[in-house]
């Protein structure tokens, strides 16, 4: 397998050195029993979110760079997480390539919508006849972004894509959820539903294939039985 692209292993390893990335035995909310967690809420420091925003600057770079189709004009972080990460994504695409994205603008709402002023729930560029991008740290059951979606479409927008930090490719959970059915992930679901790119700066894959060149074996057997056994059908 090809080694994972530059921005790739450096996020992976910032997200180790941070604590967002952990090995061990996990409880999660679904109550699966995971050898691994990612919380993108602790890249709060200054060196951390330059860290996640250039990550996410260079997976949609890429992506576009691979398919010439793939445009939009805003970037749409949903409140209150999205907020900064949009925000500082934009930054670091400038940065990037200034010519083809220093126009580009980034957008969030309200949770409450403002009554005074001009009012209204959007904060920065109007979504209107605008092609936009969600960027959030995760999909885990959809909710959050379908809400973001439903946000996007009342204000006039289009939803192009939808970029977040992590991508655990498994199945979404059931009452009866090792019972080996083969069911879509989170993320398919949405994919198929909305028919636009969701595109991940990492997945389970990539931390396997980053751990496989470091020889961590016991890491590497764990993620690995933990893969096949919820793997997701899309």
């Amino acid at each position: 397998m090809a080694s994972l692209p530059l921005y790739k292993e450096s996020f992976i390893k910032d997200s180790v050195e941070a604590g967002a990335l952990k090995f061990g035995t996990f409880t999660l909310k679904s109550k699966r029993v995971s050898p691994y967690f990612f919380n993108a809420g602790l890249f709060h420091c200054a060196d951390m979110l330059r860290s996640i925003s250039s990550a996410y600057a260079h997976t949609l770079k890429a992506h576009a760079e691979s398919d010439p189709s793939f445009q939009w004009d805003v970037l749409f972080g949903p409140a209150y997480k999205g907020i900064p990460l949009a925000a500082a994504t934009v930054d670091k695409l400038a940065y990037l390539d200034l010519e083809t994205y220093g126009k580009k603008s980034y957008s969030f709402n309200r949770k409450e919508a403002k009554t005074h002023g001009e009012g209204g729930n959007i904060v920065g560029a109007s979504l209107k006849g605008q092609k936009i991008v969600i960027v959030d740290d995760v999909i885990t059951a959809g909710t959050a972004i379908r809400e973001a979606i439903e946000i996007i479409k009342a204000e006039g927008g289009e939803l192009v894509g939808i970029i977040v930090a992590f991508d655990r490719l498994e199945k979404t959970p059931s009452a009866t959820d090792d019972d080996g059915t083969s069911r879509p992930s989170a993320i398919g679901e949405v994919r198929k539903q909305y028919g636009i790119p969701v595109l991940a700066i990492l997945t389970l894959d990539d931390v396997i294939e980053y751990l496989r060149s470091l020889g961590s074996a016991d890491d590497l057997e764990r993620l690995d039985e933990y893969r096949e056994k919820y793997r997701a059908s899309d």
